[in-house]
């Protein structure tokens, strides 16, 4: 299977040698992922959903689990639906002592009609094969896998709240097994699927947040894993995360290089709305190019999407400007906004991502300073606002679209 790709980041043949070198070649003709073997069984101890408004996110699980072990002699093994609980690893899995952990973040949605849908899993696959060939872990069949997630989200439906703003999060996870303490790639694997009900991803809802933009801490480098969405990228954010609160800011605001460069809001992709009016009439919405330092969002590529097709009359999106606005993957530095801001040409600033969908932000300290950013009374500014509209109908099916993709009906 090839090496995949994420919208405009591309993992190329340099990084995909890379990557390669020194890992042992599975035999050919092994089999790939294959639902028709899938196994279910039988659930012994069903649980009670609680109450949508008694959710905490990633804090309650269904009753099921999707497994499918891989090894490099004999390929993917039969895909397994159990109960969910813990899993039995060795002390010397490769995952505890190096890494060997990826995951995705998804989400079903019910429908008032009650149909079941999944939003864009083709990105979230993609992407999990990118991230799976960057750590030596084994690729799969993208569409086998969202046959069986669609199994798993039907046997799960009844955690799936109807509330609005309501959905089942799904976290598709891979992580090396082999029993050995040697550095190398892992000849073992595991990839399971959890699902958990959630709600709004901050306590407050989709108010506004608070970002420190910090320069003393990195999330990510050229030619590094920052692109990839791998469990060792987030652990070290935690002690910036912890700083950021002591100092009363929701997150930070990663900045690189010398020139402070702008990258992502703590686990978000950033957009920034900038007023030309002024200079050419024009509003113009911006978000860092993917490079090696931004993950490639599905939430990010859908906004982009969304945007572009609206300035090119495809679709009309209430709430974006009726003409005029630019769409800019560019880079942007933390000066320069703060300038804009002193200007009064800041018009919002947002993060994007699939827990949240969007947040905007209300204020960034920077160098000291607190950098107020115009955020209307619901807490979300109007871009953000008729993205999170326009993505929310489409995951619930009142918009149809293609991107919303049919599990079921209950």
């Amino acid at each position: 299977m090839s090496i995949g790709t994420l919208g405009k980041q591309e993992f190329s043949a340099e990084q995909a040698a890379k990557a390669a070198a020194n890992v042992p070649k599975e035999p050919a003709g092994l089999p790939d992922i294959n639902p028709a073997l899938l196994q279910v069984e039988p659930l012994k101890n069903p649980k009670t959903p609680l109450p949508a408004n008694e959710l905490v996110f990633g804090k309650t699980f269904t009753d099921h689990m999707l497994m499918v072990e891989w090894s490099r002699e004999t390929g993917w093994a039969a895909p397994l639906i159990k109960e969910y609980g813990p899993l039995s690893l060795d002390p010397s899995s490769s995952v505890f002592h190096y890494a060997f952990c990826l995951f995705e973040g998804m989400k079903a949605y019910r429908g008032e009609d009650g149909t079941i849908r999944l939003f864009r899993p083709d990105m979230n696959m993609a992407r999990m094969n990118r991230s799976a060939a960057r750590i030596a872990l084994p690729e799969f069949d993208p569409d086998a896998l969202i046959e069986l997630i669609k199994k798993l989200v039907m046997l799960d439906a009844k955690w799936i709240p109807s509330e609005p703003g309501y959905s089942l999060y799904l976290r598709p996870t891979m992580i090396g097994t082999q029993n050995s303490l040697g550095v190398g790639a892992s000849g073992t694997a595991l990839l399971y699927v959890i699902a958990s009900p959630v709600g709004p991803y901050y306590a407050t809802g989709f108010k506004a947040i608070s970002l420190r933009a910090t320069s003393e801490f990195i999330r990510a480098a050229p030619g590094g894993t920052g692109g990839f969405k791998l469990g060792a990228n987030y652990s070290p954010a935690i002690v910036p995360q912890v700083e950021a609160a002591k100092e009363g800011y929701a997150q930070n605001l990663w900045l690189h290089g010398e020139e402070h460069e702008l990258t992502e809001v703590g686990t978000m992709n950033l957009f920034v709305v900038i007023d030309r009016t002024e200079e050419d009439g024009t509003t113009e919405m911006v978000t860092p190019p993917l490079q090696d330092l931004i993950l490639p969002g599905v939430t990010r590529d859908s906004i982009l999407t969304i945007a572009r097709d609206h300035v090119a009359g495809k679709v009309h999106v209430d709430g974006l400007p009726a003409n005029g606005l630019v769409v800019s993957e560019r880079k942007m530095t933390m000066p320069e906004l703060a300038a804009l801001a002193r200007q009064g040409k800041i018009k919002e600033v947002f993060g994007a991502g699939t827990a949240a969908i969007v947040t905007s932000v209300d204020n960034i300290g920077y160098l000291g300073k607190n950098i107020p950013i115009p955020c209307e009374a619901d807490g979300l500014g109007p871009i953000a606002k008729a993205m999170l509209g326009r993505i929310q109908g489409i995951q619930t099916g009142k918009i149809p679209h293609e991107w919303s993709v049919v599990a079921g009906r209950v």
